[in-house]
C-alpha cells in the first residue's frame, strides 16, 4: 500500500528529498514541513505548516493524516531528539538518535569517539579558557590552526587561521565575544590538515553501511577558495579525486568504525552518516561527522541513486 512520507527541513536537501522520494511507486504523497517554493505544490509534494519543535504535535499530526515515515533533513531537529520523540510515539522516523547526534552536535564528543575507536583524525584539544587555548596554540608542536565551536553553528562554526595570531583572535570571538553563542561554549583547537577536503556518505541500518559516491562541496564564499567557511556554496559528484581503493579504506577505517563503535558504546547509529575527510599524505584523515545528508552534496548525489529512496530508508528503519 502507498504511504505517504513527511520530510522535515527547508533547503534545497529537502526538496531534494522531497522529489526522490515522489519517484518511489510505495508513496501516495509527500508533505514537507516548512518546505520552501520549490516543494510548493508540484505533483505529488506539498508543503505542511504543522510545528516540527513541538514533537508531540507533530506525531499526533503524523498519525491524524496517516504518515507512514519522516525522513529529517537538518540536523538540529536530530540533536533535539526527534527521531526518539516520534519513534516512542509509534511513528517510523529516519535518522539517529539525540545520543547518536552528538557525533555532529559535539564535535568534542566526536573526537573523544575517534580517539577511542583509533579512527585517522587531526590531532586535537578541546579548551573552554581562551588563555589556556592561545598558549596551546602558541606552544603546539603542530600548525593548531583550526578552530572549531563544539556545538552546532549551521555548519559555519568553523575558522581556518592563516596564522597563530589570526587563531587566536578566533579563540577570543568565540570563546569571550559568544560569535557562535551557545555552540562555542566549547572549542576545539585542532591541527591544519593539507590536502583535498571530499565528503563520503553512508546509509546505515546500525550494523552495516552502503557507501553513496563521494562527493566534494566547496566552503569558502569566494572565488579560489578564499574567504571564510559558509554552509556550502556548491557541490558536484563523484569526486574523481576518490579512487575506489581510497572509498574502500574510507569504508573500512571510518564509516564501518564508526558505525561499530557507536554499537559497541551502546548509541546504534542509524540514518545518514556523512563523514568530511581531507585526503592528506597519510591517507584520508576525518575534518568532521554530519549526522544527516549534507546540503549541498544532497542535491549531487541523490540524483545518482538509481536504487528507490524510500526501499533504501525503509530498509534502514526496519
Amino acid at each position: 500500500m502507498a504511504e505517504r512520507v513527511l520530510v522535515i527541513g527547508s533547503g534545497g536537501r529537502e526538496h531534494t528529498l522531497a522529489w526522490k522520494l515522489a519517484q518511489s511507486p510505495h508513496v501516495l504523497q509527500v508533505l514537507v514541513a516548512p518546505g520552501n517554493a520549490g516543494t510548493a505544490g508540484i505533483g505529488k509534494i506539498s508543503n505542511s505548516a504543522v510545528s516540527v519543535s513541538n514533537h508531540a504535535i507533530l506525531a499526533q499530526y503524523c498519525k491524524d493524516h496517516n504518515i507512514g515515515l519522516v525522513v529529517v533533513g537538518p540536523e538540529a531537529p536530530l540533536a533535539a531528539g526527534i527521531v526518539d520523540d516520534l519513534t516512542a510515539a509509534g511513528v517510523k522516523c529516519f535518522g539517529p538518535s539525540a545520543k547518536a547526534a552528538q557525533l555532529e552536535a559535539s564535535k568534542q564528543f566526536a573526537k573523544d569517539f575517534m580517539d577511542r575507536h583509533s579512527i585517522p583524525t587531526a590531532r586535537w584539544k578541546a579548551f573552554t579558557n581562551p588563555q589556556e587555548a592561545c598558549s596551546f596554540i602558541q606552544s603546539a608542536d603542530f600548525s593548531a590552526l583550526v578552530v572549531k565551536a563544539s556545538g552546532l553553528a549551521a555548519g559555519k562554526g568553523v575558522i581556518v587561521a592563516a596564522d597563530k595570531a589570526e587563531a587566536c583572535k578566533a579563540v577570543q570571538d568565540i570563546l569571550k565575544d559568544k560569535a557562535f553563542g551557545a555552540a562555542g561554549e566549547t572549542i576545539v583547537v585542532e591541527e591544519l590538515l593539507e590536502g583535498e577536503e571530499i565528503s563520503c556518505l553512508c546509509f546505515t541500518d546500525g550494523i552495516t553501511v552502503a557507501c553513496m559516491p563521494p562527493a566534494q562541496d566547496h566552503k569558502r564564499l569566494l572565488d579560489g577558495d578564499q574567504g571564510p567557511n559558509t554552509g556550502g556554496m556548491g557541490a558536484y559528484c563523484p569526486a574523481p579525486q576518490v579512487s575506489k581503493d581510497v572509498l574502500q579504506k574510507i569504508k573500512e577505517n571510518v564509516l564501518q568504525k564508526s558505525i561499530d563503535g557507536m554499537r559497541q558504546e551502546g548509541t546504534p547509529y542509524v540514518g545518514v552518516l556523512y563523514a568530511g575527510l581531507m585526503l592528506t599524505r597519510d591517507g584520508p584523515k576525518v575534518l568532521e561527522f554530519n549526522c544527516r545528508f549534507g546540503d549541498p552534496e544532497c542535491q549531487v548525489i541523490l540524483p545518482l541513486l538509481r536504487s528507490d529512496l524510500y526501499e533504501v530508508v525503509k530498509a534502514t528503519v526496519d
